[in-house]
């Protein structure tokens, strides 16, 4: 028991001080946020479906909404997303172009009237399965800090070793694969037509991996060059829950408000294993070779790959949605959410993390989001928009940090069945730091921008 606790510790203290991939802060947040996919109606109008309803991805938001429902129905919605991330590090942009494709959202809606009963008119239940967040994405960062971090070739022999202490280049490249999913079980009833309530029982399937590489080129000024190469990989599963509840009012035929509370989510068990361990003085897989000797060091030789199985627990932050929604008879709406996370609430469990939870709590602030959307409707056909803005949890953000997006969209209802498309684009910048044990070391400059094309197909039952 004592060694599987120094080894847990060992692990906390390297991924801060000697990592390149992500530290357990870091995850964390990553693991509490949301890409807010959904129906390409929900997504069109920017997920604003809190006092809304009537769209199965409202289930998140606000488990009352499905009661708005007055029939029964099925959607499911593919996706395709297009992201450029550009790196800039010491005056060198480099841009990353990836496009991913996925089922992102499909889910149901049963809707029963409730006879005999004046008070309470219908009863609905609501299934959907969604991936809240997909964490697939590349990027590359070259360039010249002047900074030598590998000066030494672990196998020179000469009696004083030559030090490759000239910075030539460095370059890093880093993929993180992997979604989390959740699906969702709501059930909602109308009281006296005008105040729906609701309640959901939430449950997340987690699977993440980053693997990021380091080259560096060195010299020693006099002809002699050391090329390294470092690799550090982290593949974390985990399963979560959560709840929420929540009500919507009707006040008058053209407007109604809504608010909804989610809990935060637990990840009582969370699974990771990492080559982030000590291995003959490296932190990960680790390659030497210089030009003026044929030998290359390797401490994976021999097919020796060290890794390290590590178990904690996590609690992301709970989530606060204000909603209003007006309603322009059959013609359209606006509606708006409010969303307060309490990112400062984030914890990590089982094993010595002070300094983390530290960290979210003087680090980090709760944050306040905006989601407005519009539908405007031609007999059988409508047209959407929406915006979205969401502040960084980082104290210190810049505003450019901050996540903004527009969504367009529209569709069609054929009767029994519709059909409906939806484009959205959000940026945020953001740093990423491959060098933390290094305070003269600049971080790497992200500009994220993220493009997605949705399609949903609903079928009224």
């Amino acid at each position: 028991m004592k060694k599987k606790i120094i080894i847990a510790i060992l692990i906390a203290v390297t991924y801060t001080s000697y990592s390149q991939s992500l530290g357990y802060q870091d995850l964390a947040l990553v693991f509490s946020q949301n890409d807010e996919n959904g129906s390409a109606r929900f997504t069109s109008m920017s997920g604003a479906f809190g006092a809304l309803g009537g769209d199965i991805s409202s289930i998140n938001s606000n488990p009352a909404g499905i009661a708005v429902f007055n029939n029964s129905a099925f959607s499911g919605t593919i996706n395709s997303r297009n992201s450029d991330i550009t790196s800039t590090y010491y005056g060198n942009s480099l841009t990353t172009q990836n496009q991913f494709f996925n089922l992102s959202h499909a889910g149901a809606v049963l809707v029963f009237d409730i006879a005999n009963n004046s008070e309470w008119s219908k009863f609905a239940v609501g299934f959907n399965y969604r991936i809240t967040k997909d964490f697939n994405d590349n990027f590359l960062a070259q360039g010249n800090s002047g900074v030598a971090t590998f000066t030494e070739f672990p196998l020179d022999n000469n009696t004083t070793p030559i030090d490759y202490s000239i910075a030539d280049e460095q370059r890093f490249t880093n993929k993180n694969g992997g979604e989390m999913s959740e699906l969702n079980l709501a059930f909602s009833s109308v009281h006296q037509n005008n105040l729906y309530l609701g309640v959901g029982f939430n449950f997340y399937d987690l699977n993440f991996s980053q693997r990021s590489t380091l080259t560096e080129f060195n010299s020693d000024g006099n002809g002699n060059e050391l090329d390294a190469y470092f690799y550090q990989e982290n593949i974390t599963t985990a399963a979560g829950f959560s709840a929420n509840a929540g009500f919507i009012y009707k006040a008058h035929s053209n407007f109604r408000f809504g608010l909804a509370y989610q809990t935060p989510t637990w990840f009582s068990e969370v699974f990771e294993t990492t080559n982030i361990v000590e291995n003959d003085g490296y932190f990960g897989d680790t390659e030497i070779s210089v030009n003026n000797d044929n030998a290359i060091y390797n401490n994976t030789s021999g097919g020796y790959y060290p890794s390290q199985e590590f178990i904690y627990s996590l609690k992301t932050p709970s989530k606060l949605t204000a909603s209003a929604a007006f309603i322009f008879g059959k013609n359209g709406l606006l509606s708006l959410d409010y969303i307060n996370k309490k990112y400062k609430n984030i914890k990590l469990s089982n094993d010595n993390f002070t300094l983390e939870n530290q960290f979210f709590q003087n680090e980090l602030r709760n944050t306040h989001s905006f989601n407005v959307g519009t539908e405007w409707r031609m007999n059988r056909f409508s047209v959407r928009g929406g915006y979205k803005f969401e502040q960084s949890p980082d104290k210190l953000a810049l505003d450019t940090d901050n996540l903004e997006g527009y969504s367009l969209g529209g569709g069609y209802n054929f009767g029994g069945f519709k059909l409906d498309f939806a484009f959205s684009d959000n940026n945020r910048t953001g740093l990423y730091n491959f060098y933390p044990q290094y305070n003269t070391v600049n971080a790497a400059d992200l500009n994220i921008d993220n493009r997605t094309v949705t399609a949903t197909f609903t079928l009224n039952l």
